[in-house]
């Protein structure tokens, strides 16, 4: 019978997802000769046999391993030299082109093998297969093998060698696979500088022990360390916070299993679905009210962030220990996570009472991701562990672009590099007010540029001449002689929007929602009708402006963005009388603030919708006096909205041209709210009027200038799109109108996903040039 010989290499994510031992039995079965073996930049794969053997073997490439995601495949005539039988052949270096899998969560058949009394892997803490278990977090270089993982120091007992080399094994060439004799352990410490070590066997049990007294445990996971305690303690979540330094932003808690999810939480499928997800994010759900959680775990919020165990030493500690546990960052406010063990008894000295950790290293550090179903499908809030580094595909209109890096913003900084066509967005890395973040950022740059291969030829950076990511990128293009380009904050947020959406027919409507960012007026924008594509943007329309009073203090003090809200809707001396009424501006120092609005001193106007969000928060009594995160008397207020019992009227807001810019006037709303106040109307339902009144007054000025412009599509972005309220009522007004909405749901919709705009718009105009 006639032979043939083709080598065909496979780029995409086909690294450490048992893709080599999958082409060897399908080879074996089509009993074909050659080899296949990882090189940097995929999977090369030379056969020789009968042509429709080798078409078939093709063909069955289609169907790959369930975390493989197949790319390209390219097709060639190789030389057939002979080769007897199929075999894996050792790793070849090659350009990075190939996805570093992200990790992955424990997998069914590794959770039976923990649960089984005669497994030799019962209750071991590092169990995993080719299905799950650390990728991205040990990962040391490419192509991925073990020798380039934080588990090469860790020889292979003869067992473990036996499965690694047994084709029929889900083992098989497993780089982390493990057992209790040749694996890792866990040690548990207690007290100061990690006294009392208990090494092995009885450190789980120690620790749950601890917990079960109420204390809180430093626990090493994947990607870090948690801090965890009983979730339903409230005085070991007190302790946890005020040793933290953490007063009241919610806390992620870890639950056993689905069943236990029922017990605490109210989901959609949708949700269910994300919760059991490979990449086990953390999933905001709504809480049961008769099976709470302490109090004071998610203080102030209708929502709280569940997580399934994705370790097997997670498994093994819910089951021992039958409770939810919180699970916070360990870290001190506002420093990164900890992830080495000597870090750890050092910094969390004063934090944590006890100490779980093992003797793996982490190779990066990766905080949780976060992800939420707003309009029906699961967005993602925060990208860390599990998700990160999957590549994300660029639109081809950027193609001929050198490589990109984006520097993203100051909050919730994320870099992005391009590379072939895709974005490389990068892990959360924190706030760059801290120095900590600014030089963990630098470090991850380094990181990935080494890991990836990439040379950027152009630094991308957010026009706001104060944003220390744009000093840190200005910096690196003078030394390296990058190009430097500067994005517009809200471009960059429709941007990302619409590179992930694979947008390439022209301009879009751009609805962009946040805090604040800069704008070409000087102004600080933040509630914004863009006219879009990748090179330019041109503002149609915005919310009416008023003062910041203090200005950053406004961001940080409702009260001061309600006082400026209502002397903009009202009149200072209107207002005067109202105030008096109200609790938030009660002992206020309101002259002092009319008084440098006056003068011009210190009162930045702004267009900001989640300021407007802040003032009425503060309005009906939910926010505190002074936040303690962002985004707090928000999401406040989105949870009293989620509490209102039946529609009512929403509260309306005006629409008018202004010069050239149509523009939305809160005045009529605050009036109205005022007035509804005063009648007695229940906060839930005031709350819940206000997000339905800026949801028609948003998708009736969309409607409107889509018609003028004659365009059918608008994307969303920003901050305040991650409000489930907000957003479940906006969407089905936008296409009840005809419109086709574009939403982010892989790349964050806030300052975590600038990145990926910055990139794309950056991408664009040199692949133009």
């Amino acid at each position: 019978m006639p032979e043939c010989a083709e080598e065909i290499f496979v780029t995409g994510l086909v690294q450490g997802v048992g893709f080599r031992p999958f082409v060897w039995r399908l080879a074996q079965k089509l009993g074909l000769r050659g080899y296949v073996s990882n090189r940097g930049d995929g999977v090369r794969i030379v056969v020789v046999g009968p042509p429709e053997r080798v078409a078939a073997l093709v063909d069955a490439l289609a169907s790959p391993p369930p975390r493989a995601r197949i790319v390209a495949l390219k097709r060639s005539m190789a030389q057939d030299e002979g080769w007897q039988g199929f075999t894996i052949q050792a790793s070849q270096p090659g350009t990075v082109q190939a996805g570093i899998v992200a990790d992955l969560a424990i997998c069914p058949a590794c959770i039976a093998e923990i649960a089984d009394k005669k497994d030799r892997r019962y209750q071991y803490a590092f169990t995993n297969c080719t299905d799950c278990g650390p990728r991205f977090s040990i990962v040391t270089g490419i192509p991925y093998d073990r020798a380039r993982t934080t588990m090469a120091a860790f020889a292979m007992c003869p067992a473990c060698g036996a499965e690694y080399a047994n084709p029929q094994d889900r083992r098989f060439h497993a780089q982390p696979v493990a057992c209790p004799v040749c694996g890792p352990r866990l040690t548990f410490v207690s007290g100061q500088k990690g006294s009392n070590p208990v090494v092995g066997d009885g450190a789980l049990d120690h620790a749950v022990s601890s917990l079960l007294a109420g204390q809180v445990v430093a626990i090493k996971g994947i990607g870090g360390f948690h801090l965890a305690c009983l979730a339903g303690s409230e005085a070991a979540v007190a302790a946890l916070r005020e040793r933290k330094n953490r007063p009241t932003r919610p806390l992620a808690v870890m639950v056993r299993d689905m069943a236990m999810v029922e017990d605490y939480a109210h989901f959609c499928a949708a949700e269910r679905q994300a919760l059991e997800d490979v990449s086990a994010p953390v999933v905001l759900v709504r809480q049961r009210r008769e099976w709470a959680f302490a109090p004071n775990v998610a203080p102030g919020v209708e929502r709280v962030g569940l997580l399934l165990p994705y370790t097997p030493l997670h498994v093994v500690l819910m089951q021992k220990i039958g409770q939810p546990l919180v699970m916070s960052s360990a870290n001190r406010s506002g420093q990164p996570q900890v992830v080495h063990n000597a870090e750890a008894l050092e910094d969390l000295q004063g934090i944590a009472d006890a100490w779980l950790m093992h003797n793996r290293p982490i190779a990066r550090r990766l905080d949780d991701s976060v992800v939420r179903v707003l309009a029906g499908q699961a967005r993602v809030l925060r990208r860390g562990r599990g998700l990160a580094p999957e590549p994300l595909p660029l639109p081809a209109l950027t193609a001929k672009s050198p490589p990109v890096l984006a520097m993203g913003g100051d909050l919730k900084a994320a870099f992005c590099l391009t590379q072939g066509g895709r974005a490389l967005l990068s892990h959360h890395l924190g706030d760059m007010a801290q120095l900590a973040t600014e030089q963990a950022m630098l470090a991850a740059l380094a990181d990935y540029r080494a890991l990836f291969g990439q040379t950027p030829a152009i630094v991308a950076v957010d026009a706001h001449p104060g944003y220390r990511s744009r000093a840190v990128g200005q910096k690196l293009a003078e030394d390296h002689g990058w190009q430097l380009e500067t994005v517009w904050h809200h471009h960059a947020h429709i941007a990302a929007t619409m590179a992930e959406n694979g947008w390439e027919k022209g301009p879009v409507l751009g609805l962009a929602l946040d805090g604040t960012g800069y704008g070409p007026d000087g102004t600080l924008w933040g509630c914004e009708i863009l006219l879009c594509d990748y090179a330019h943007m041109t503002r149609l329309g915005r919310l009416a402006t008023v003062p910041m009073l203090g200005g950053e203090k406004a961001a940080r003090e409702p009260w001061r963005m309600l006082l400026a809200h209502l002397d903009n809707a009202l009149g200072a001396e209107e207002a005067c009388k109202v105030q008096a009424q109200l609790c938030a501006l009660k002992d206020r120092p309101v002259d002092a603030l009319r008084s440098m609005v006056r003068a011009g001193v210190n009162a930045p106007l702004t267009s900001s919708a989640g300021r407007l969000f802040d003032a009425m928060a503060a309005l009906v009594g939910t926010a505190p006096t002074r936040l303690s995160y962002e985004g707090e008397a928000a999401m406040q207020l989105e949870a009293l909205a989620e509490k209102a019992e039946g529609a009512c009227e929403p509260l309306e807001f005006g629409l008018h041209l202004c010069g050239t810019l149509l523009e939305i006037d809160a005045a009529p709303m605050w009036r109205a709210g005022l007035h509804r106040l005063a009648e007695g109307v229940a906060a839930p339902e005031l709350a819940w009027a206000f997000h339905a009144g800026l949801a028609r007054v948003l998708a009736k000025a969309v409607g409107q200038l889509a018609r003028r412009k004659g365009l059918g599509t608008v994307a969303l972005a920003g901050g305040v799109m991650h409000n489930g309220v907000l957003v479940g009522l906006l969407v089905p007004l936008l296409q009840a109108a005809g419109l086709r909405v574009l939403l982010p749901a892989h790349v964050p919709a806030g300052d975590g996903g600038l990145a990926m705009g910055q990139a794309a718009v950056a991408a664009y105009r040199h692949s133009q040039a």
